[in-house]
């Protein structure tokens, strides 16, 4: 039944516009008559399919704006304004279709969540292995789970170690660690070798099949979207049949009746809001945002509260490399292009997000050869004839006690919750990479646009450890932060929002799913293809960017504002031509005329939320010079690195090596880094303040690069003329601090240049 409707109503909008097309070619060959009955013809199916609506809506109670639509439709009809009633039935018909056309989307995508779920489990019987369906796995069965599999049921390890991939389940981004009698969760990914777990739940209790029935629940219990139009669509039926009754029994003349009825048709009403709602929606669109419809788009707008989550959605999600510690006298660039070598030969999360770095910095990487990996610990092999150990430092080192370096890289490691993966050539260890999850860039200024739009609270709310959520919460400003929540703890927790004020949870992991669907209105970073999640959600970010959140609501807002204003506009109009009509100043003829001229300026007035608002005719900054900026800085971080790694080098550095890695810093700095600050001052600032209206603001970001400079400076006069007999470990340490100041300084005035440019491209 339901997909019938569906297709009726196609057929439906279909023949309306057929009608339009068709009656504007026959008016335009002169051929009057015949146009009006084409008009007429495509509004009568449309008419008679809203009448057995209005009627269902009747029984149930409820008469809205599908009632004035139909009056609209039927008067127009009656009056010979034939044209006015299939532009009605268009937009009336297109709105449902526009419905539906969400509804289906939600359906298809809500299914490759339960197309994910295991189907099948390997039971083990004694020295037996049998394949079964899932749903026959009991309490207590041992269960194999092979390299690659998602874990079928709820269960415990026994007597084996798993690295597992719990990203769809908790968000975290990292493969974790599990050891024998450790709880492991349906849903999961085997990352490392095979192990067995003894089930604790059955699949329908287990953890992934609440996650399939949170999001199926939570989505029957919202509310249909009634349309911002019906609140005083109750009002103007009425008001309408009075104001034209008394004018034709006071004045005994059933015309003036007829041209109040004719001024009064709901056009403004019906028009406004589905107008505003396309052209917020387009302009969505232009920015990757795919909203699923009015109510959502209403509910943005009426957003208070925001819920974050934090893995893939405040940080990058994923591995990342984020620092190097290096032996001493090691170079840390030859560090990672050996372990990416040896790394080639893996298919591990963390050996792909070595790779990729490597590549990032187009290193000649060489095949491995021999290649021996032990799933979750590491791999070895040969690379350009030496022997190399990449994994952990068990892995790498066995038993031995690490050396002080390499303490120290752990301790790192530890308070920068990144994950260690060292590297030894020929038996000797030479470096640890550190891999871990960054905040995205975007976010600070995120967050300021979330609370400029007039979002009162922001939390995040996370599976992830207290401590990691905690140092991004503080750097990030935020109001709470909710960490080692598991799906249902993140519902219970949008619920607890929800009731004090309209909330909407944003996330991008099947896990966060549930939230999605549960919160008032729930966005989906769905750039990477977390299908299960957009399913959930009321509206999908398209593009990899956080930002797109703010714009959201901001876009939704803005949107909402028109609507409201067309309407309240338009009714006014009306009202203020139904009284000249009801005194007898409007002819029908003339009322129809005036009645026209106000649906043209109602929809050109809610055609605005096409665009970015007012501007003042100031112009942009183009997208592509932007991007350009900001792609100068990206190469700015490989110098920065360097800088951050000498400075870690002069920890325990001899005067000879002291003497060449400051002179090294001192030539990136004055070469690199003042070159580019000083091009900046020159000729991007001069062009940058033609898009600002605020010029005050880069003479502090001035002020920055003459900092920068400063140092610069300093650190030159320091190296001018350095020897190994001048370096002494009070003029290593001033060097160290010369460098950490500048290496700090300009990470900070880049972050700050690149919301300026953002700011210039989007105003």
């Amino acid at each position: 039944m339901q997909i019938s409707e569906r297709v009726a109503r196609r057929i439906l909008i279909a023949i309306a516009l057929a009608a339009l097309v068709l009656g504007g070619v026959a008016m335009l060959a002169g051929r009057e008559r015949l146009a009006t009955w084409i008009w007429a013809a495509g509004t009568l199916p449309v008419a008679a399919s809203l009448l057995v609506s209005m009627v269902r809506a009747f029984l149930d109670g409820r008469l809205g704006v599908d009632a004035v639509a139909f009056v609209s439709m039927t008067a127009a009809l009656l009056l010979g304004e034939t044209l006015a009633g299939v532009v009605v039935a268009i937009m009336y018909a297109g709105g449902n279709v526009l419905e539906d056309y969400a509804v289906g989307r939600a359906e298809r995508d809500l299914k490759s969540l339960v197309d994910r779920a295991p189907r099948e489990a390997h039971r083990k019987l004694g020295d037996v292995i049998e394949d079964v369906p899932v749903e026959k796995v009991a309490i207590g069965d041992l269960l194999l789970v092979r390299g690659g599999e998602v874990v079928p049921v709820d269960g415990i390890l026994a007597n084996c170690d798993a690295m597992l991939d719990e990203a769809a389940v908790t968000g975290e981004a990292m493969p974790v660690s599990r050891r024998t009698g450790e709880a492991v969760l349906s849903g999961t990914i085997n990352a490392g070798d095979a192990f067995e777990m003894r089930a604790r739940a059955t699949a329908g209790e287990s953890t992934y099949a609440g996650i399939v029935r949170m999001v199926t629940s939570a989505q029957e219990e919202k509310a249909p979207f009634i349309r911002l139009a019906d609140r005083y669509a109750l009002l103007l039926l009425p008001v309408t049949l009075v104001v034209a009754g008394a004018a034709w029994l006071l004045s005994g003349d059933p015309v003036r009746g007829l041209a109040v009825l004719v001024v009064a048709t709901p056009c403004p009403l019906i028009l406004a809001a589905p107008v505003a709602f396309i052209a917020g929606v387009s302009r969505a669109a232009r920015r990757g945002i795919l909203i699923k419809g009015g109510r959502p788009l209403e509910a943005l707008a009426r957003t208070r509260t925001v819920m974050l989550d934090k893995t893939g959605t405040l940080t990058v999600g994923g591995a990342r490399l984020v620092g190097i510690e290096t032996a001493p006298g090691e170079n840390p660039e030859e560090v990672l292009r050996l372990a990416a070598a040896l790394d080639q030969a893996s298919h591990h999360v963390v050996a792909a997000a070595i790779v990729a770095a490597a590549r990032a910095k187009e290193f000649d990487l060489p095949p491995p050869t021999d290649v021996r990996e032990a799933m979750g610990s590491g791999l070895e092999g040969t690379v350009g004839g030496r022997q190399l150990k990449v994994g952990s430092y068990s892995f790498v080192s066995g038993a031995r006690q690490p050396e002080d370096w390499a303490a120290r890289a752990l301790r790192r490691a530890a308070w920068r919750s990144a994950l260690s993966v060292f590297v030894a050539v020929d038996g000797k260890l030479i470096g640890v990479l550190l891999l871990g999850d960054e905040l995205r860039r975007e976010a600070p200024r995120t967050i300021q646009a979330l609370r400029a739009e007039g979002v009162e609270r922001i939390i995040m709310v996370t599976g992830d450890r207290a401590d990691v959520a905690e140092t991004i919460g503080a750097a990030l400003d935020l109001d709470a932060v909710l960490a080692d929540r598991l799906p249902s703890d993140k519902v219970e927790a949008v619920a607890v929002e929800q009731r004090l004020s309209p909330t909407l949870m944003v996330g991008d992991g099947i896990n966060d799913a549930p939230a999605l669907a549960a919160a008032g209105v729930g966005i989906a970073m769905g750039a990477r293809g977390a299908s299960a999640t957009s399913s959930a959600a009321d509206a999908v970010i398209l593009v990899d960017r956080l930002d797109r959140v703010s714009d959201a609501v901001g876009i939704a807002r803005r949107t909402r504002r028109i609507a409201l204003q067309s309407i309240v506009a338009g009714m006014a109009m009306s009202g203020v031509a139904m009284i000249a009509a009801a005194f007898g100043w409007l002819t029908p003829v003339a009322g129809a005329l005036v009645q026209e001229g106000i649906d043209v300026a109602v929809i050109l007035n809610a055609l605005r939320a096409l665009g970015a608002g007012h501007r003042f005719g100031r112009e942009t900054m183009p997208a592509a010079r932007a991007r350009a900026l900001r792609e100068d800085h990206v190469r700015l971080e490989v110098e920065l690195e360097r800088l951050r790694a000498i400075a870690d080098a002069l920890d325990d550095a001899d005067p000879q090596t002291a003497v060449s890695l400051i002179g090294d810093a001192t030539q990136i700095v004055s070469e690199r880094i003042v070159a580019h600050e000083r091009d900046d001052e020159r000729s991007v600032y001069p062009r940058l303040m033609t898009y600002l209206a605020d010029k005050h603001g880069l003479a502090a970001m001035s002020r920055a690069h003459r900092e920068i400079m400063h140092q610069g400076r300093l650190l030159q006069r320091l190296a001018h003329g350095l020897s190994p007999a001048d370096a002494d470990r009070y003029l290593i340490r001033d060097a160290q601090r010369a460098i950490e100041s500048i290496e700090a300084l300009v990470r900070i005035h880049n972050a700050q240049e690149e919301e300026i440019y953002e700011h210039a491209a989007s105003m």
